[in-house]
């Protein structure tokens, strides 16, 4: 097992990992698969102040993981938002814990402090969501801290969305600037 930084000629194997949580789960709210060089320059952007790492094992990309900007208000310069995809039949060998304590790492040695994620949610779990993302997300240390209801519709179905956050360090009346590159 590798995990290395993203880079934008990753973006087809990427996009072959993310394509089916588009089209066939509501853990994302997109309705459409973006193309190779959307997804690409999504890479490029992410990686000017944030960390996108990717997971390799037997020379396969198995998993990616990226921070982002959790509000553009200069007060917030400390959180992030965290994300995370698996190859659909690459699930229960450890890839998103592996990826998510590198990412979480990263982001560390950067300053930041707070890390939270968005993750779609349903009381009850169906064929096209269920509640391994908020398990996964309270076994690495995120406490839920918000919901909101009835927020997206996929698939005629209205999904709730909820909030986790993980506090990666202390918060200092003046805490290090962060460095995002």
């Amino acid at each position: 097992m590798r995990i290395r930084s993203a880079r934008p000629e990753d973006a087809e194997a990427l996009l072959t990992i993310y394509a089916p949580y588009v089209e066939k789960t509501a853990i994302t709210f997109e309705y459409e698969v973006p193309s190779i060089q959307d997804f690409a320059r999504r890479i490029t952007e992410t990686l000017k102040s944030f960390p996108y790492l990717v997971l390799e094992d037997g020379g396969e990309i198995r998993g990616y993981a990226y921070a982002g900007t959790f509000k553009g208000r200069a007060a917030y310069d400390w959180a992030v938002e965290t994300t995370v995809y698996i190859r659909q039949n690459a699930h229960g060998k450890g890839y998103g814990k592996a990826l998510y304590t590198a990412l979480e790492d990263e982001l560390k040695r950067r300053h930041f402090l707070n890390a939270y994620a968005c993750i779609a949610y349903s009381e009850t779990e169906d064929e096209t969501l269920t509640h391994a993302s908020p398990l996964f997300h309270e076994h690495m240390g995120y406490t839920l801290s918000g919901t909101f209801r009835k927020c997206g519709c996929k698939f005629g179905r209205w999904y709730d969305m909820i909030w986790m956050e993980k506090h990666l360090g202390d918060h200092p009346s003046d805490p290090l600037p962060v460095q995002r590159a």
